[in-house]
């Protein structure tokens, strides 16, 4: 009605673990994915067409099965994607707390033989820490630790620069914020389901969390930007499918500052005793 053009869409997904027995929806969301939005790598600088919906997809921890039954129907439909991964589970099991019943915790991580199988110019590696801790639980020594030390890995391991990173449980300060850029990350990804991209140039940003068991109507309007829909659609789907744990990001720092939680040390890809 002003006359001025509506600025452009952009939605940053993000996903965890890909089973098989989802791989064939996960395709057809990708399906989607291209036919109503333009899909653009999640680091993105580049001004965006106003009035035009983007999306980015992104995935955390590293695991196997995304490896497996994500990445080739991203790979045939050319799709970019960001892997955030945790630089001390590189090959094994998923050693930090959860908070879905369902969820399959022997979907190990991938190695770094079949990380550095991945399409480089369509698969970027980003950091999701050292051990998946939740950082704001850690002191400050030990969150820097987790920040630097994971960068320094992947970087040594895949011979290129790691500067994208994602907070694991979403949970982050602007402490974290602050020690992130002095880390030398160059854009952080939260959980927060927020527009992405209100600046080209912006150092956090938003995601909309995504899974290939979404309903129809959800991932679209995940894709559409209506965030407001998000916490409902969820709450809604685990009620109905009877999946709610009871469990929190509470429950996981109490465990974790009581030491019930595993944390790796900072350094080395040792794995840890089981």
């Amino acid at each position: 009605m002003m006359g001025s053009p509506a600025p452009a869409t952009y939605v940053v997904l993000y996903y965890h673990a890909v089973p098989t027995h989802t791989r064939n929806r996960f395709a057809r969301q990708m399906d989607k994915l291209v036919r109503l939005a333009t899909p653009i790598p999640a680091d993105t600088s580049r001004q965006l067409e106003p009035g035009k919906p983007y999306a980015a997809v992104t995935f955390d921890d590293g695991l196997l099965s995304v490896i497996e039954n994500a990445v080739p129907a991203l790979v045939s439909r050319n799709i970019p994607a960001t892997v955030f991964v945790v630089a001390g589970r590189l090959g094994y099991d998923q050693n930090w707390a959860v908070f879905d019943l369902e969820y399959d915790k022997s979907d190990r991580l991938g190695t770094i033989e079949e990380l550095k199988s991945l399409p480089a110019a369509l698969i970027t590696i980003g950091s999701h820490t050292m051990s998946h801790p939740v950082l704001p639980g850690l002191s400050r020594e030990a969150a820097g630790e987790e920040l630097i030390c994971s960068r320094e890995t992947l970087q040594r391991l895949f011979g290129r620069d790691i500067d994208l990173f994602s907070f694991p449980y979403g949970a982050f300060n602007d402490s974290l914020i602050g020690m992130c850029r002095s880390a030398g990350y160059r854009r952080v990804f939260t959980t927060l389901p927020l527009r992405a991209h209100l600046d080209p140039n912006e150092f956090v940003t938003g995601r909309v969390s995504t899974d290939p068991t979404d309903w129809d109507i959800e991932f679209r309007l995940k894709l559409s930007g209506a965030y407001s829909w998000v916490p409902w659609a969820s709450a809604l789907k685990r009620r109905l499918w009877g999946r709610f744990s009871g469990n929190s990001l509470e429950n996981a720092l109490s465990r974790q500052q009581a030491g019930t939680d595993q944390v790796l040390p900072s350094a080395g890809l040792e794995p840890p005793r089981r």
